[in-house]
């Protein structure tokens, strides 16, 4: 199975996430949960797709604490043997994280800058001047060279992060991917799933346009198809 694609089931409890599942089958073979399903058995579903029903799981929970705290936390899910997990692109956080995760195959993803955000997002939050993608670029850099296994960036930055040196081997993972005609929704900086790809994204992640179609499977069967496109091709790989 293609497990480019990542469903990001954004359900509200473990009860409709295992309905979502038995209604996708072997469809998807890649799932990520995140913050909003914690409090609704969000590390019971994990847990029950990773060992059932033999999924790869993304646990999606962007930690972010003092460095103790944070490896702390990541060793504790460490332990669920879950795929990928992420933390903020602060270099002492990923720090934290790569020594929480020591001895185990969890992936740290560390994030950039969100793809619900602009430039007037970053004013409000007081961080500092300059263009996006750069800023974006800059944390990419500093989070892998701090030992992050990947990074979580908006398909319209995924090039650049791909021709940085410190990016050889990594991954990057693009939320913000939307099939051609869907609504952006909550998300500003967005592309589709061929375009992702060929920019250098190793995953991407789509959601409502999945879980919230009329027939979820078919929905998937058509982003993979797209996925398997010659519009989907990294020129140099």
């Amino acid at each position: 199975m293609d497990d480019r694609l990542i469903l990001a089931c954004d359900v509200e409890n473990v009860v409709q996430g295992l309905a979502l599942a038995d209604r996708l089958g072997d469809t998807v073979s890649f799932w990520k949960i995140g913050l909003g399903m914690l409090t609704g058995g969000g590390l019971a579903l994990a847990n029950e797709l990773k060992q059932e029903r033999g999924k790869r799981v993304f646990l999606d929970m962007k930690l972010f604490d003092i460095g103790a705290t944070v490896e702390k936390a990541v060793r504790g899910i460490a332990q669920y043997e879950l795929d990928f997990l992420t933390v903020h692109g602060d270099p002492q956080v990923v720090r934290a994280a790569a020594e929480g995760k020591a001895g185990s195959d969890l992936k740290i993803l560390a994030v950039t800058v969100l793809t619900s955000l602009d430039r007037a997002d970053l004013d409000a939050n007081l961080i500092r001047p300059g263009d996006l993608a750069e800023i974006t670029l800059e944390r990419a850099a500093r989070a892998l060279e701090a030992g992050a296994d990947g990074v979580i960036a908006s398909p319209q930055e995924a090039a650049a992060i791909r021709a940085l040196p410190q990016a050889a081997g990594r991954l990057i993972v693009t939320p913000g991917v939307r099939p051609a005609g869907s609504a952006a929704g909550d998300q500003k900086r967005i592309a589709t799933p061929a375009a992702a790809i060929a920019a250098g994204a190793d995953h991407i992640v789509v959601g409502r346009p999945i879980w919230a179609a009329q027939d979820p499977a078919a929905a998937a069967r058509a982003i993979l198809a797209e996925l398997s496109s010659p519009q989907a091709v990294l020129p140099n790989r």
